[in-house]
């Protein structure tokens, strides 16, 4: 069985127009009650925005060792900082990933004089991208509501930024000799919140599993946002939008990979409970309700064991 995850372009978006939120809501479900992904157009975030993030991306990974560690990570529960090469576990079971991270965690109420900031550029450039992938999101939460049945900004309520993450990843290339056996890029894992914006570039790697457990590459696909339901969407809508098991492949050879991830997750004190609206008459939930952060922390804590 392959994994199909359709395009949908957001260019008709308009909250003024019920038809139109409508058919975007219909493909958006029917998409994401399938794979639990989608790629999606034209959702506010420019491409000169994307490209720039790209490149201070590129900019901060060539700096020395030396020079990076001066923003190290601190915490779980900060989330914010850098993390160099084999910290990570995202699959605790395997040996650790094969990457760099930059984690920017709750930018807008971030402490402007951190001097963990690189530079004010990268503070300021780095928070406006956040800014316009907040929008973006703010938009995906709305047509959700309405597939839902829920309040236009049911979602949007619980997403003010204090768990919402932009994360600059960098995959340095590198031969078959320096990987360990069974050793990813990013090992396989669920994401943790609500849905997660991908930006890919045009270097491929990540991968999906479908239901038999058989796993399908994702391809890059310019101008398109790659966008997955987490661990707590699956659990508002009792399982019906998945939070799929997805993975990233070291990389090989000699170019590097870049991807900038933005993790939308809800507030911490957002309490998790299976929607109405996703249980038929009778049907008890398949979720015991829980707070946003209990999850977010403990799958966190888990990857960094």
């Amino acid at each position: 069985m392959s994994v199909f995850i359709p395009t949908i372009d957001f260019e008709a978006y308009d909250e003024q127009d019920d038809a139109a939120l409508d058919d975007l809501a219909s493909q958006v479900s029917d998409a994401l009650s399938r794979s639990g992904f989608m790629k999606v157009m034209n959702l506010g975030i420019t491409s000169v925005q994307i490209d720039h993030t790209f490149a201070l991306s590129k900019w901060f990974f060539s700096l020395s060792e030396e020079e990076k560690s001066t923003s190290a990570y601190v915490s779980a529960e900060e989330n914010f900082g850098y993390q160099s090469l084999g910290v990570e576990h995202l699959d605790p079971s395997k040996p650790a990933d094969l990457k760099q991270t930059f984690t920017l965690r709750d930018l807008l109420r971030h402490d402007r004089s951190d001097p963990r900031w690189p530079t004010p550029e990268f503070r300021d450039q780095s928070t406006n991208f956040y800014k316009a992938c907040l929008e973006g999101a703010y938009r995906i939460q709305r047509v959700l509501s309405k597939a839902l049945g829920m309040d236009r900004d049911f979602f949007v309520q619980y997403h003010q930024g204090e768990n919402v993450s932009l994360r600059l990843l960098y995959y340095p290339s590198s031969g078959i000799d320096d990987i360990a056996v069974g050793q990813l890029g990013a090992g396989a894992h669920t994401d943790y919140g609500m849905i997660t914006l991908l930006f890919q570039k045009d270097i491929g790697g990540l991968e999906v599993q479908d239901a038999e457990g058989a796993w399908h590459p994702v391809a890059p696909e310019n101008d398109a946002i790659v966008i997955n339901t987490g661990d707590l969407m699956e659990r508002w809508t009792n399982g019906k939008y998945r939070s799929t098991p997805h993975r990233v492949q070291p990389k090989l050879g000699d170019v590097d990979r870049y991807s900038i991830a933005v993790f939308v997750d809800p507030d911490t004190e957002t309490p998790v409970k299976v929607l109405d609206s996703c249980l038929k008459p009778g049907e008890k939930p398949g979720y015991p309700e829980i707070t946003a952060g209990e999850h977010i922390q403990e799958r966190i804590r888990a990857s960094h064991g």
